[in-house]
């Protein structure tokens, strides 16, 4: 029985050798799961939480800045790239993708595609998302806001929250038959 269950793998299941930049830096997603906070440019507090979702097929990612309602942000694998739809307290849905190359993810750059309940491509929206991964406690999100043919960055740097006593750390993307 022990041979059978050695053998068995998952058809799904991704060696790091076999999986694409695409698949690698969704696991890197993956594993900011958790709960995150930090400061803005200008000292204000912000949170975060990440979420594996739909058999670990989307990652919610919960934002709440100091003085803003919460953002919902979904990533999910979208062929060479990922995915994102960003749900925002303006009312629109701004979607971007992210193609990473090869080599050592250090962050993730997702480009305006279009959006859903955007009146014009001047009403402002959320235009572009840079994550940048420090180290596996810190990450960096810069959101670029586009409005009247400008540009306006909001960075926020986030350390992960120290987890409570006695919960397991995670250690990186599981994977589920």
């Amino acid at each position: 029985m022990l041979v059978t269950l050695l053998t068995v793998t998952p058809s799904h299941a991704q060696t790091p050798a076999s999986a694409t930049p695409a698949e690698l830096a969704f696991q890197r997603l993956q594993s900011l799961a958790g709960e995150w906070e930090g400061k803005d440019e200008h000292g204000m507090a912000v949170r975060t939480v990440f979420q594996s979702s739909i058999s670990r097929t989307v990652i919610m990612e919960m934002l709440t800045p100091s003085g803003i309602p919460p953002m919902m942000t979904l990533y999910s694998l979208d062929g060479n790239g990922i995915a994102i739809v960003h749900y925002c307290p303006t009312n629109n849905q701004p979607r971007m993708k992210a193609v990473p190359g090869g080599g050592a993810l250090t962050e993730l750059l997702f480009s305006f595609i279009d959006a859903g309940n955007l009146a014009t491509p001047e009403t402002g929206h959320e235009h572009k998302l840079v994550i940048h991964f420090e180290d596996g406690d810190h990450i960096t999100e810069t959101w670029t806001w586009h409005e009247s043919g400008q540009d306006h960055d909001q960075v926020f740097h986030f350390s992960r929250k120290a987890r409570r006593s006695g919960s397991t750390p995670s250690k990186g993307p599981v994977h589920h038959p």
